[in-house]
């Protein structure tokens, strides 16, 4: 089939998917609670909201005027600028599983917060105007990034696995993220050894996630799953997907032609992109590179973009992925991935030589290089190959 027409991308809209996830437990900062929160002295006070979702705070004569969200949003994110000269900011909204989520902006300033009930909580952020640079978005954490190969009547939640990557962000500029070929032969969560994919059709989402940790022997926070359909909806909702190939191919399994050099995937090519393997020497193993390829240039545009096009990104995602994780969770680890450093985010495939299980299914046994990237892994970052 023809390949679709491109629609014009719109910078404040695109966030790569999966990103993005775009997708996660937030782990303790110095001055931190374990689920990435900041001190209780940020958190919002119980009034009630006004009923207009545009308007100004009551406190801003203490410092702080925001526009576009409801006065309890203003109310929470206020006490850091309390004893500032008057400051402007603007809130983004979105949700996440039915919670909603904000990003206000007070120029380079970025405050990350959640609906609680009645009022709205801080969860993180960085204040480089108050003299704090450094994100306060939690620690080391990871998150899987799951993509079913459900077809159509089939549940995506219990099909095999057909993506299989570890989104990860140590907190501090550094990420990564790691692939698996779907045919390695591990324990499964839940009993027994198997293909890894398996996990997925066999036990469900979570007890990939734990067959995954139990094999890396790093934690993982939370899952985000996907299929075909939604993929592709997610892409096509958020924009295109900028990249930039290192070579030209043509599709065996798929219908697409990809440049050398930079070219935008609409969620069709991203989709082929992602699930073509006949074509490349290395098969499976050069698929699941790919698929990382994918994620880290969504990271890379999600940087370009800025904080602020979080909320209506994770609102996309949330409409079609399945998750485990909170909204705080989800929007602190969208906040880490956005800060790393595309210097310092790096990527590899755990996959090995092949070879024959003993009821004659053709595998892959993980190699010593693939355990020595999952140590190496377990800071959240990956050095750059």
């Amino acid at each position: 089939m023809p390949t679709q027409p491109h629609r014009p991308i719109r910078r404040r809209d695109l966030l790569a998917c999966l990103g993005g996830g775009a997708m996660l437990a937030a782990c303790s900062a110095p001055d931190e609670s374990q689920d990435g929160t900041p001190p209780s002295a940020t958190s919002s006070s119980s009034t009630p909201p006004a009923s207009s979702t545009s308007s100004t705070s009551d406190a801003a004569a203490r410092g702080l005027t925001v526009v576009g969200g409801p006065a309890a949003l203003a109310r929470a994110v206020e006490p850091r600028y309390a004893a500032e000269p008057a400051v402007k900011g603007r809130a983004h909204l979105g949700s996440w599983k039915g919670d909603r989520v904000a990003v206000v902006t007070v120029g380079k300033d970025v405050t990350l917060a959640v609906e609680s009930g009645t009022s709205w909580k801080v969860v993180g952020g960085w204040w480089p105007s108050l003299g704090q640079d450094a994100p306060r978005v939690g620690s080391a954490r990871h998150v899987l990034v799951l993509g079913s190969d459900a077809r159509p009547g089939q549940k995506v939640s219990r099909s095999r696995g057909d993506a299989i990557q570890l989104l990860g962000v140590d907190g501090d500029g550094g990420g990564g993220v790691l692939g698996f070929a779907r045919d390695l032969w591990v324990p499964i969560a839940g009993g027994g050894q198997s293909k890894i994919n398996a996990a997925l059709s066999l036990h469900g989402p979570d007890a990939m996630r734990r067959t995954v940790s139990d094999l890396t022997d790093i934690p993982i926070s939370g899952y985000v799953l996907t299929g075909f359909a939604g993929f592709t909806r997610m892409v096509d909702d958020l924009g295109q997907i900028p990249f930039t190939s290192p070579e030209a191919w043509t599709g065996i399994g798929v219908n697409l032609t990809v440049r050398k050099g930079y070219q935008r995937f609409n969620g069709r090519e991203a989709l082929a992109y992602a699930r073509e393997r006949k074509v490349h020497p290395g098969g499976d193993f050069d698929r699941s590179r790919n698929q990382g390829r994918l994620l880290a240039a969504a990271a890379k545009e999600a940087r370009a973009q800025g904080a602020a096009v979080l909320p209506k990104a994770l609102s996309v995602l949330s409409r079609f992925c399945e998750s485990d994780l909170d909204a705080a969770q989800m929007l602190t680890f969208a906040a880490a991935v956005l800060r790393a450093r595309s210097d310092r985010f790096g990527a590899a495939v755990a996959k090995g030589p092949t070879g024959m299980s003993s009821d004659g299914q053709s595998i892959v046994r993980l190699d010593d290089a693939s355990r020595a990237a999952f140590r190496s892994f377990r800071s959240g970052a990956l050095p750059r190959g």
